[in-house]
Formats: structure tokens, C-alpha cells, sequence
């Protein structure tokens, strides 16, 4: 039985981060995808959604056209079908990109799913395959009940959405994470009546409360949210209901936003003899992607750490590099970075409030509601906030809802990157007028509360 070097499991960013580093190395590898080829991202992840919001967001603009003194805005429409079809362009289009990697690999490519029976076998398609080191990276799948299955033909999922031809008038979005997040108003801005629950008080990760407020505030303007208790589903004739504690709404379609479940059943974990936690994970070493001292790796969705884009492409890259050379070297991990591009941004960027010590923290804050290129833009709604180490003043984290906040997020990342102090990034430029100002404004008010050297 012929024995390949790597064998990765997955085709999804994780996966193919995995196989540009792996046929660096070698070219006696394989890799295994269960489903349709093309990473997650492309097919019903970040990059469709953003297409939706760009459409959504567009349209928007029009309620502002009147206060800019542009007429007309008023007769404006929205062809929800035409908006759904460019989606599915651009998604096609992006999917096809990604299939560049695999294409051209013939037999090396294999298609089916996957089943360890070993720390160095795999079973697919009834035939079984041996590797020194095998990469998983198998990526998840929406979360959806059981109890909700009644209700199927009514539900919708990031998986379903974009393949709609049109949709209803009514529509509830249940979970307030991230994507339900951004879901939730771009579909309300393209004029369906919104509705969204989430059990949560705070929404979108978020752990402050008054960026928290911001972001409701902004939703609010867009959309009805309830949150504080968990919804259930039940029949009505005028459609399925949804009730939440005192709320209850009948609408046409659910889409369900609770995220996402790891893909690790029926994969075969419990024959490599390591202890699996409640929800069938081994320990993984974040630094290499290795599972115990096994020659086996686990990435990006699968090992459910950081479950956005740019954290699986460097897992896979790493997974990748060690399976490859054997090395099993650690790797520094970036800093931590989400952004959801509702309207205004959210973005968390290094450490939460909620994973600070207060006693040893500054706060620095900064409204948007004055600042003066948010009020020449009409885009006078953000908070920002960040957190600063009491005794030397260096950035530790922020957490935002502001307008153009996915640029404010990276200038305050590479400050994280860089360990540099408040006064230090006080120190850049900021031209004016412009929104980075009103993270000068926040860094300021954090200096006021540093000793004159922090």
C-alpha cells in the first residue's frame, strides 16, 4: 500500500493553507474534501454576505440624499431577486478562484468523506490510505436544533441563504453573533421586516457595554431586537411564530444564526487513544496545530478556536509547514482581530474588556457623535474604547462600533503587534479631517489617566 507523505483532510481555507505550504515540500500528498470544493469563505461565508451588505448598505444611503440635498431618493427601489443573483455571481466567481489550488492535482485531489482508523490511516470511499502526518481541517456546519426540525422547509442558514431566488417579506433572525449580526440589518436596509433574538444581553462577541449600546442603538434604527431570552418555534396559520420570553412574532422564513458546529463526528478521533473533552475536540497545541505528540494535525474551524478567515489560512499554514518537514516548531500567533461589517463596524482587536484586570487597566473612549468627518459623512453614531496597561501604558486591546471601524481596527492591531504604548501611537499622524481622529481622541482620554511616562 503506497504511504504519502501528508494527507490533508479538508478543502477549505485551513485545508488549502495547508496544501500551498505541504507541496512546497513534497509532492507525495493528497487531499480529501467531503462536499462541494471551495473554502467556506467563498461559498457561503465572508465574501457573499459582504456582497449582500454592499447592496444593502448602497441602498440605504438614499434616507440621507434629502439632508445632502440630492432629490429623489424617494423613488428609489430594491429588486431583492437581482441583488440575490449577483450575489451568486460573485460567489461563483470567487469559488472558481479557489479551485485553482486543486484543479490540476488529478488523482492526488480526492473527493468523499473521510474516516481515521488510526494515528496514520484513513478510510475514503471503502479504500484505505496510510500518511506519516495527516492534516484535519474539516471545517463546521451551521447549528440548527433538533427540536426546530418540524420547522425545516422554513428555515434558512448561511448555507441556504444566498441560494434563494427571492424572499419573503418577513423574516426572524435568531442568534446575534457576528454574521446574524450583519445578516440581520443588511436584509432589513433591502427592506424586509426584520426581526432578530438573541439570548444574550451582549451581542456580536462584544463584552463592553457601551459599545454594546452603540451597536443596539444603531440596529434599532433598522430592525426589531429582542434579547434576554431564547427563542422557540411553533406553527400558526399566519406563518411560524417565534416567541421569546414576553416577544412573539409570526413571520414567513427563520434564518438561523447560532453559529457554527465543529466537524469531528464520524471523523475517527477516538481511535488515536488522546482524551476528547465534552464536545469530541482533543487538546490542540495553538502554536503548532498538533494534537498531543501525535503526527496529526487539527485547523481552523474544526479545532472551533478562532473561527474566522484569517485565523484558519495560518493554522493551515502552520499544520501545513510541520506536517511537511517534520518539524512541529511553534508559531507566533497574530493578534487577535474581529471585525463585522454592519453599519457602523464592530470590531474587538487584542484583549476584551471582559479578559482585562480593571485594577490594571486604562480605559480611553471616544465618541463619533461630534467627531467632524462621522458629521460631514452623516455618519454620526460610534463608540470606541481602548485598554491600556496601567503602569507602562501599552495598547492592550479596544473594542468599537464606529463608522469605518474595520480601518481603525488595523491601525489599533499593528499597534498591539508592535507593543506600543498610548503615547507612542499618539505620536503618528493623523490628518485631519479624518475618522482616525477620533481614535486620537481616545488615546488621549486613556493618557489622561497614565503616569506622565506611560
Amino acid at each position: 500500500m503506497h504511504t504519502y507523505d501528508v494527507i490533508i483532510v479538508g478543502a477549505g481555507t485551513a485545508g488549502l493553507g495547508a496544501l500551498r505550504e505541504a507541496r512546497k515540500r513534497t509532492e507525495n500528498f493528497a487531499i480529501i474534501n467531503d462536499g462541494p470544493w471551495g473554502t467556506m469563505c467563498a461559498r457561503v461565508g465572508c465574501m457573499p454576505s459582504k456582497a449582500l451588505i454592499q447592496a444593502a448598505g448602497d441602498f440605504d444611503r438614499r434616507r440621507s440624499f434629502a439632508e445632502l440635498g440630492i432629490r429623489g431618493g424617494e423613488q428609489l427601489s430594491v429588486d431583492i431577486a437581482a441583488v440575490l443573483a449577483r450575489v451568486r455571481k460573485i460567489r461563483d466567481e470567487l469559488v472558481d478562484e479557489t479551485l485553482e489550488l486543486t484543479r490540476s492535482l488529478g488523482e492526488r485531489a480526492i473527493s468523499g468523506r473521510a474516516r481515521l482508523l488510526g494515528p496514520g490511516t484513513v478510510i475514503v470511499n471503502g479504500v484505505e490510505l496510510r500518511a506519516h502526518r495527516i492534516i484535519l481541517a474539516t471545517g463546521s456546519r451551521p447549528i440548527v436544533p433538533d427540536a426546530w426540525t418540524p420547522f425545516a422547509d422554513r428555515l434558512l442558514t448561511t448555507d441556504s441563504l444566498f441560494e434563494q431566488s427571492t424572499l419573503p417579506p418577513r423574516l426572524a433572525v435568531l442568534g446575534l453573533g457576528c454574521v446574524g449580526t450583519e445578516l440581520a440589518q443588511a436584509l432589513a436596509r433591502l427592506g424586509l421586516h426584520v426581526t432578530a433574538f438573541d439570548d444574550k444581553a451582549l451581542i456580536c462577541g462584544l463584552s463592553d457595554p457601551r459599545v454594546n449600546g452603540t451597536l443596539l442603538e444603531a440596529l434599532r434604527r433598522d430592525l426589531t431586537v429582542h434579547l434576554g431570552h431564547e427563542a422557540r418555534l411553533f406553527a400558526g396559520g399566519d406563518g411560524i411564530h417565534v416567541k421569546a420570553g414576553p416577544e412573539e412574532v409570526a413571520v414567513d422564513r427563520v434564518l438561523v444564526a447560532l453559529g457554527r458546529r465543529r466537524n469531528l463526528d464520524a471523523l475517527g478521533l477516538e481511535t488515536l487513544g488522546v482524551v476528547l473533552d465534552e464536545h469530541g475536540r482533543p487538546e490542540v497545541d495553538r502554536a503548532t496545530m498538533q494534537i498531543g505528540k501525535l503526527p496529526i494535525f487539527l485547523a481552523g474551524d474544526a479545532n472551533g478556536d478562532v473561527p474566522v478567515q484569517h485565523e484558519a489560512s495560518d493554522e493551515g499554514h502552520i499544520a501545513g509547514v510541520n506536517a511537511a518537514t517534520q518539524s512541529f516548531d511553534g508559531s507566533e500567533r497574530r493578534t487577535p482581530l474581529s471585525i463585522v461589517f454592519c453599519d457602523p463596524n464592530v470590531a474587538l482587536v487584542g484583549q476584551r474588556m471582559s479578559q482585562l484586570d480593571p485594577t490594571q487597566t486604562v480605559v480611553g473612549e471616544a465618541s463619533f457623535d461630534r467627531q467632524g468627518r462621522a458629521r460631514l459623512m452623516l455618519s454620526q453614531l460610534g463608540t470606541l474604547r481602548v485598554h491600556a496597561n496601567r503602569d507602562d501604558g501599552r495598547l492592550l486591546g479596544a473594542e468599537l462600533c464606529a463608522p469605518a471601524g474595520e480601518h481603525l481596527a488595523h491601525f489599533l492591531a499593528l499597534g498591539i503587534h508592535r507593543r506600543s504604548t498610548v503615547l507612542e501611537l499618539l505620536r503618528a499622524p493623523f490628518y485631519h479631517p479624518s475618522l482616525e481622529e477620533g481614535l486620537r481622541s481616545a488615546l488621549r482620554d486613556a493618557a489622561k489617566h497614565l503616569p506622565n511616562d506611560g
